[in-house]
C-alpha cells in the first residue's frame, strides 16, 4: 500500500524492442570478453557463443514440448510413451549435448597452458596495485614498471603470477581468461594477443577495501614498436631541467618518497611501492582510476587514502598547493 492509502500499481513494461539495445551496450569496449582481441579471448568467445547456441536449442526443444504436449496435442497416451520422452529427452539428449560440449570445450582450451614464445613478464599483486618485471630472453636482470602491462602483438607471452598478501586474480577480458594470483605460490598464464590497442584488466578475485579501484591498462604494442619501448623503460630516469622540477625532486627526497619508491639512476632505490622510474609513459595512475596529469598527481599525493581506501601510502597533505604542484612537475618529467 502506498503512503496516501491506494494500492501501488506498476506501469507497463517497456516494449522489449527498447531495452535489448541497453543490454547490448555491455557487449563492447575495451573491457568485454565479447570483443576479443587475442587468440586466447577468440577461443573463449566461440566457447560461450556454441554453449549459448546449444542452451537455445535445449531451451526451444524442451519448451516446444511443454506446448506440443499441453496445447497440440493433448490426448492421452500409454505411460510407457511419457517414460520414454522423459528419459531420452529429460536424461539422454541433455547428458549427450552437455557432454559434447564440455568435451569440445576443454579440447581448445590448453593452448592458454602453453609456453611463451620468449618473452616472460612477472606480475605480482600488491595492496591494491601491481608489480610488473619484464624478463626479456637472455636478460640477467628484469625491467621494472607498475599498474600497465604491455604486450607485442603477433607472438605468446608468458604471465607469471604471484601475489604478496591476498588471493588476487588478474584478468583482461579482451585477451584471453583470468588467473588466481595466490601468496607463496606462482600460476601462470600465457596470453598471444594480435590486435594493437589498449584493453583494461582488473583483479577478478574480491580482495578487501579497494578491490574495486585495482585496475590496469593493458597495450597490444607492434613488435618494433614494443622493443623501443622496453628499451627506453631499461634506460635510468630524465634529469630535471626546470626549476619547478629541480624543486620537485628535491621535495622527493626530503619528504622520503625514496623510501618506497625506486627511481633508477638517482639515489631513490626503495622497494615498498611502485618503481618510478618511467611513471609519466604510463597510462594511468594510482592502478587504472587516474590519468598522469599534473591535476590528479596532486591529488592523488595530498588524498591517497580518501581516493583508495586503506591503500599503504600515505597521504601528504601537509604540501602546500605550490610544493604539490612542483613534486607533480618532477613525476611528470619521468617519461
Amino acid at each position: 500500500m502506498t503512503r496516501c492509502g491506494k494500492q501501488a500499481t506498476r506501469g507497463p513494461a517497456p516494449p522489449a524492442f527498447l531495452v535489448l539495445p541497453l543490454m547490448l551496450g555491455a557487449c563492447e569496449g575495451r573491457q568485454s570478453a565479447l570483443m576479443p582481441g587475442g587468440q586466447d579471448a577468440s577461443q573463449l568467445f566461440l566457447i560461450f557463443m556454441v554453449m549459448l547456441g546449444g542452451a537455445v536449442v535445449l531451451w526451444v526443444a524442451l519448451n516446444g514440448m511443454f506446448y506440443y504436449f499441453t496445447q497440440v496435442n493433448r490426448r492421452h497416451f500409454a505411460l510407457r510413451h511419457g517414460n520414454r520422452i522423459i528419459i531420452g529427452a529429460g536424461v539422454i539428449l541433455p547428458t549427450v549435448v552437455v557432454g559434447a560440449l564440455l568435451a569440445w570445450g576443454l579440447s581448445i582450451m590448453p593452448s592458454q597452458r602453453a609456453r611463451g614464445d620468449g618473452l616472460v613478464i612477472r606480475v605480482n599483486a600488491e595492496e591494491w596495485w601491481w608489480r610488473v618485471e619484464y624478463w626479456p630472453p637472455g636478460a640477467e636482470a628484469p625491467i621494472a614498471s607498475a599498474n600497465e602491462i604491455r604486450f607485442p602483438a603477433g607472438s605468446r607471452t608468458e604471465l607469471q603470477l604471484t601475489a604478496s598478501t591476498y588471493i588476487h586474480s588478474l584478468w583482461i577480458p579482451s585477451l584471453g581468461g583470468k588467473m588466481d594470483m595466490i601468496p607463496g605460490r606462482q600460476t601462470v598464464l600465457t596470453l598471444h594477443p594480435d590486435l594493437e590497442g589498449f584493453y583494461r584488466g582488473q583483479c577478478a578475485e574480491f580482495c578487501g577495501a579497494s578491490h574495486a579501484l585495482m585496475a590496469f591498462e593493458a597495450v597490444v604494442m607492434a613488435p618494433s614498436a614494443f622493443d623501443t619501448w622496453l628499451a627506453s623503460q631499461a634506460t635510468p630516469a630524465a634529469e630535471p631541467v626546470t626549476q619547478d622540477q629541480m624543486q620537485g625532486k628535491s621535495i622527493f627526497r626530503r619528504e622520503g618518497c625514496g623510501a618506497c619508491h625506486t627511481i633508477r639512476g638517482t639515489e631513490f632505490t626503495g622497494a615498498v611501492g611502485p618503481d618510478l622510474t618511467h611513471l609519466a609513459s604510463r597510462a594511468s595512475l594510482a592502478a587504472g582510476i587516474m590519468e598522469v596529469e599534473r591535476d590528479d598527481l596532486m591529488t592523488w599525493i595530498a588524498h591517497t587514502r580518501e581516493i583508495k581506501p586503506q591503500v599503504a601510502m600515505p597521504a601528504y597533505d601537509w604540501l602546500s598547493p605550490e610544493e604539490l604542484a612542483a613534486l607533480a612537475a618532477y613525476l611528470e618529467s619521468l617519461e
